[in-house]
């Protein structure tokens, strides 16, 4: 049965140290709330996986949460390189990082697979690439049928999966909005799924066509207003484009990025982020020059 707890209390009832976990979020909807309660708590040693990791990802790098990283492209979205997963891999800072690198196809006919309970995924790709070089989950198989070369990939499937959304009724039901990614089928391939939503309502009016995951996929909900800051929500606030911009120079530095941290993610709460996206919204018309948030 989906339970509507607190943020805190569904990390803490789905995480454990050693757990391979996705939090995936597609340009929008990312899940930063999900990702800094998970570094709050302290958790280690753990699988992240998530199509381009960008700036959660850095900082769950950064702050030693991660002994491994499933991904493809990873990068500062339209600024440059993630800082603290490039000292990770380099210099093996704060711990060491195994990496294993994938095209954007491969990662989501993994998860695909993981949500049909598959143990690998075929597609068409990799031919001529160099990626499967280095990344040894890379395979190349003939079709039984027509002899033609594919590319094979194990499946994706998390202990733990954390999205976003818009909103959840009273029932448990999740409905998403605008760029949907690989959400879904990251929740079905998951073995547990952690969803915070920017409101919680009685039901849905919406169109048969609208992507709704039904209670039953669902573990734990969470109504957490603004957890995708500074990516965006569609429909509640917009992409906070400087955040991106100045985690480009606070990450640069090691001991910038632990004053960061420490200010802004180790001595907050989830409701936050509200308060950031009001900001981030007044900043837009000119106003909130004196807010500390």
């Amino acid at each position: 049965m989906v339970q509507l707890v607190t943020l805190q209390d569904a990390v803490r009832d789905v995480m454990s140290d050693g757990l391979c976990v996705a939090l995936e979020g597609f340009t929008h909807l990312i899940p930063h709330a999900s990702a800094h309660e998970i570094i709050r708590q302290g958790f280690k040693n753990l699988t992240l996986v998530r199509m381009t990791p960008d700036i959660i990802y850095d900082q769950m790098i950064g702050m030693g949460c991660a002994s491994k990283l499933i991904f493809s492209y990873a990068g500062n979205p339209g600024v440059g390189l993630l800082r603290r997963l490039r000292d990770a891999v380099e210099n093996q800072w704060p711990v060491p990082l195994e990496i294993e690198e994938h095209s954007h196809a491969a990662m989501a006919n993994a998860y695909e697979a993981g949500a049909a309970a598959m143990p690998c995924a075929l597609f068409k790709g990799y031919l001529g690439a160099e990626l499967k070089q280095v990344n040894p989950n890379i395979k190349m198989i003939s079709c039984p049928f027509t002899g033609e070369e594919l590319a094979a990939v194990p499946s994706i499937r998390p202990d733990v999966s954390f999205i976003h959304a818009q909103k959840a009724d009273r029932k448990g039901n999740i409905l998403i909005e605008g760029i949907i990614g690989i959400q879904k089928e990251a929740v079905l391939s998951a073995g547990k799924s952690v969803v915070t939503v920017e409101e919680i309502i009685d039901e849905f009016d919406t169109h048969p066509n609208a992507v709704i995951l039904p209670h039953w996929t669902i573990d734990y909900i969470a109504e957490v207003p603004g957890a995708a800051h500074p990516s965006y929500a569609q429909g509640y606030y917009e992409r906070d484009n400087s955040a991106y911009k100045e985690w480009d120079i606070l990450s640069a530095d090691r001991e910038l990025f632990l004053k960061w941290m420490a200010e802004h993610v180790m001595e907050q709460t989830p409701d936050v982020f509200a308060k950031r996206v009001q900001f981030t919204n007044s900043k837009s018309t000119g106003q909130g020059d004196d807010c500390d948030e």
